[in-house]
């Protein structure tokens, strides 16, 4: 068991952790979660011993072993396979014995050696490698030609690989693109040991998680269940709360009503003092608040004739080198399009090709004259200019607004006051984020393209952030490991794979059973074109489907309306027999006729309004 007893963490004056608890089971997969900046990170760097305690104590089962991803990993010039077998210290210290042991050594440290695995050591580091997008010919290259993102995933690699009882992982999804996300909960769901998990990644808190560890005003408060059991939870907890304090008010105002009258009364006086005694021993409600909330608010656009974008054999890629070739496809309004495919396939190609940050080398790029499109990456981060406040930057964007307007609009993504005037060098990486949204959204555009949108945002903000898109009116074209996200706003999903784009028929758990079924890279290919044929051909019938049915309804609508006429024009002859005399018979019998009539008309109209609005 992980033991945290009364900890006090700080960081400078600012105060994260106040004689919190916390107790941590050996095998639990926990959850810790909490805003941005409430000290979630810093706990797991005091796990690991990089930051003391000012009071309380920490322990761990004895000899336990301890994984955690390495923020430098230096920049060697080993092999990256050789780098990721190092981590196995027994393995590497044994193998280094073999070459200076006696008979009788060697014989032990072999025995040793298939004891702990080690003869399949390279082919499970070589499958971790792979599973977080590496390829064969890079398992032989130097750590040294790999850029940040990809050392990033290589010191996950190395915490994956090595032998562990307890696993700290600090929001290892954000260099990781949709399909190594998958991959990586896949391999977490299979391991034994003890972890704990940062994330705000709803999708691999509710997969893998059984406890969530909540940071709540400077303690820790434990939850069992996944994320979505921890919200549900605690929002009951906070409702039976509210209720307790609502009747603990009213007995409140009872009382204090009660001496408030007979406090001074001769006769009533030992009877007020037993109440101020009562009130005295009330223990306070402590209410459960609500974390900041948060917000976006994306402009409304122009609304433009369809297509916005049409591509016919279009090709592009960088310098001598094609990475996407024969796209032919069109974005329409109000399209919600999500892309899968594995890193390196050309997805921020595609992007910024219809950001038009991309030159199209051959083909037809038809775009609407008046189409805005907002593009949202978030290297752009890098690009700030940090010296500026977030309103002095924005001011530069909107040159012909003013400052009242400026501010209004970093106010949508929730820069307000302070905040947008904050130099950007001290804003925190959500709200460089927001940032960067309030920038791309300036001109109210028909298109936002998002490039790994929810990086640097907390729960909170990435639901705000489902909500302001899903309220959109423009077209969304989204490229996120946030399964949660896809799921939530995105309506079709298109594959960028093997040098092309195309849209892809199944759902998300399809994809997701696809990729972790395939053995192979060969395998998946033969079994996704199988598969896309499949899907091609039920959507053409379905298309096929639903082309004759409505051919149908519209002959039917047409066939009510000519029986609506005509019912009407007898319900219209009926009702004028009624302006002469007619005998008691006639009478009865005309009046059962129209009650009859306007029967049909309503059943025909409800009818047709019924038919009218499908579609």
């Amino acid at each position: 068991m992980i033991d945290l007893n009364k900890i006090t963490i700080r960081i400078g004056a600012k105060v994260l952790l106040d004689h919190a608890s916390a107790h941590i089971a050996d095998g639990w997969k926990a959850g810790i979660v909490g805003p941005n900046g409430c000290g979630k990170s810093t706990l797991l760097h005091t796990l690991q011993g990089e930051q003391e305690t000012e009071s309380g104590s920490i322990s761990f089962p004895e000899q336990a072993k301890i994984a955690y991803v390495a923020q430098d990993i230096g920049d060697t010039s080993a092999k990256i396979l050789d780098f990721v077998l190092a981590q196995d210290k027994e393995r590497s210290e044994l193998l280094s014995q073999l070459e200076k042991a006696s008979a009788t050594e060697t014989a032990e440290i072999h025995e040793r050696l298939k004891t702990i695995e080690a003869a399949s050591a390279p082919a499970r580091a070589s499958a971790i490698l792979s599973g977080l997008g590496f390829d064969n010919n890079d398992l032989s290259r130097p750590v040294s030609e790999f850029s940040g993102g990809w050392r990033m995933r290589l010191a996950l690699a190395a915490a994956l690989f090595q032998p562990s009882d307890i696993l700290l992982l600090d929001e290892p999804t954000n260099h990781l693109d949709l399909e190594a996300s998958i991959w990586l909960e896949n391999h977490l769901r299979k391991y034994r040991g003890t972890l704990l998990l940062i994330s705000h990644d709803r999708s691999i808190l509710n997969s893998l998680c059984n406890y969530i560890i909540h940071f709540d005003h400077q303690k820790l408060i434990t939850y069992g269940g996944n994320y979505d059991t921890f919200r549900q939870t605690r929002a009951e907890q906070k409702e039976l709360l509210e209720k307790q304090y609502k009747k603990q008010e009213q007995k409140r105002r009872h009382l204090e009503s009660f001496v408030e009258r007979f406090r001074y009364k001769a006769s009533k006086a030992k009877q007020a003092q037993s109440r101020i005694k009562m009130l005295e021993k009330l223990a306070p409600v402590a209410l459960m608040e609500d974390e900041a909330s948060a917000h976006f608010d994306f402009p409304e656009p122009e609304e433009l004739a369809p297509p916005l974008i049409t591509l016919e054999n279009v090709s592009t890629g960088y310098g001598d080198k094609t990475v996407l070739r024969r796209l032919n496809l069109s974005i329409v309004d109000n399209d919600r399009i999500a892309l899968l495919g594995a890193n390196g396939n050309g997805k921020s190609t595609f992007a910024k090709l219809i950001s038009g940050r991309l030159e199209p080398w051959t083909g037809v790029f038809h775009r609407s004259p008046k189409l805005k499109v907002g593009y949202f990456a978030q290297h752009q981060s890098e690009e700030l200019p940090l010296e500026m406040t977030a309103a002095e930057y924005m001011g530069t964007l909107m040159p012909d607004k003013t400052e009242t307007a400026v501010r209004t609009h970093l106010a949508r993504f929730g820069l307000e006051q302070e905040k947008a005037l904050t130099r950007i060098d001290r804003l925190s990486g959500g709200e460089k984020a927001r940032l960067l949204f309030a920038a791309m959204s300036r001109n109210a555009p028909n298109l936002l393209v998002l490039d790994e949108p929810t990086n640097h945002l907390d729960m909170e903000a990435r639901d705000a952030l489902v909500e302001a898109l899903n309220a959109y009116k423009g077209s969304v074209i989204l490229i996120t490991h946030d399964f949660n996200l896809i799921e939530l706003v995105a309506d079709d999903l298109w594959l960028v794979a093997k040098g092309g784009c195309r849209p892809y028929a199944g759902d998300l758990n399809d994809y997701k059973q696809f990729l972790l079924s395939s053995a192979a890279e060969s395998k998946n290919e033969q079994k996704l074109k199988r598969e896309t044929e499949k899907q091609k051909q039920e959507t053409r019938q379905k298309a096929q489907a639903a082309k004759a049915a409505d051919k149908e309804r519209k002959a039917r609508l047409r066939q009510l309306e000519q029986e609506l006429t005509f019912c009407r024009n007898q319900s219209a002859d009926l009702t004028e027999l009624f302006q002469s005399p007619l005998a008691v018979e006639e009478l009865i019998k005309y009046q059962k006729e129209l009650k009859q009539l306007n029967e049909t008309i309503d059943r025909l109209e409800n009818e047709w309004l019924e038919l009218s609005v499908e579609n």
